[in-house]
């Protein structure tokens, strides 16, 4: 019995095949790239910030994705050991750049509730940044890291010790709380240290089945009523591990991701139900796809990377 999921056992036969099929992670990835134009999500940073609130195109990002993965749960579940779980608890591991000269990091994870509306969100990982920047503060993911690499030998030892009990589901609470590698989604803010968005893998160990970069804001082409225009757009590099649910059900949920992002207000306060579906209105604003979009040369800056 895993501590941080319970076992799936009435999930389709095909996706219960699967994981025996690809029984690797980094077999089962597939890659997208969502382009979110930035204008409303800047509109409403600013509106925020006139109230005297402070918001982030970050904390902005991770409420879109936590509402959605409220309403398509599937998007939280994991695959270990040929095995499908659903997640006890929803968590985002990030980067956090420490404030030296030689741009030291740390990663750990922040845990969110189901509930929680951006607000909440922003302040969550506002306290994340704050407690994980300073270089004299030692997370738990430090704190074991440290210990690994006390003696020779040991953090060898250590880590197969860990894989074997993880894909057993032996693994401790104490440890997989302190994993970085143990989360619903791992968000890297690329555009923090001025690069593009890439497409970062999903890691075997752990639970990880969700990776998100975000990159430079570039132009994209989209019509718009019979004309091209361009947009400013944020593009996210988003790789899935395929096996925790179908291409259609990743497709309707990342399109509600993306209707929560045109409406941000719309992550304020209780939870309303999922975004309709994408109106008539909308489908005649369509992204054009094109062989290298221009980028902008304008980046977010953001604590965490």
């Amino acid at each position: 019995m895993r501590k941080d999921g319970r076992r799936v056992k009435d999930a389709d036969p095909m996706y219960t095949v699967v994981p025996y099929i690809m029984n690797k992670r980094y077999d089962a990835m597939n890659m997208i790239t969502l382009d979110i134009p930035v204008d409303t999500i800047r509109d409403y940073i600013k509106e925020k910030r006139r109230e005297g609130v402070y918001m982030s195109h970050l904390g902005v990002i991770i409420a879109a994705y936590l509402r959605t993965a409220k309403h398509y749960p599937l998007l939280n579940r994991f695959v270990v050991n040929k095995k499908i779980y659903d997640r006890n608890a929803f968590d985002v591991a990030m980067v956090v750049l420490k404030n030296s000269a030689d741009d030291e990091g740390t990663m750990s994870k922040i845990r969110f509730d189901m509930d929680d509306d951006v607000l909440v969100v922003q302040s969550k990982i506002d306290k994340y940044i704050n407690d994980n920047r300073s270089k004299e503060n030692s997370n738990s993911t430090d704190k074991l890291i440290k210990t690994l690499l006390k003696l020779p030998g040991l953090c060898n030892i250590g880590v197969g010790i860990f894989k074997f009990m993880d894909k057993h589901g032996w693994l401790p609470s104490s440890i997989i709380n302190a994993s970085p590698f143990h989360t619903s989604l791992t968000v890297s803010n690329l555009a923090s240290i001025k690069t593009n968005h890439i497409y970062h893998h999903v890691y075997e160990f752990g639970t990880t089945s969700v990776f998100i970069t975000i990159g430079n804001m570039r132009e994209v082409a989209f019509r718009e009523k019979g004309e091209i225009v361009f947009k400013k757009c944020l593009p996210l590099g988003v790789v899935m591990d395929e096996r925790i649910c179908s291409g259609s059900y990743f497709a309707n949920a990342f399109r509600n991701i993306k209707a929560y992002l045109t409406n941000p207000r719309l992550l304020e306060g209780p939870d309303r139900g999922p975004v309709d579906k994408l109106g008539r209105e909308d489908e005649d604003s369509m992204e054009i796809p094109m062989p290298a979009p221009v980028a902008v040369n304008a980046t977010l800056s953001e604590g965490a990377n």
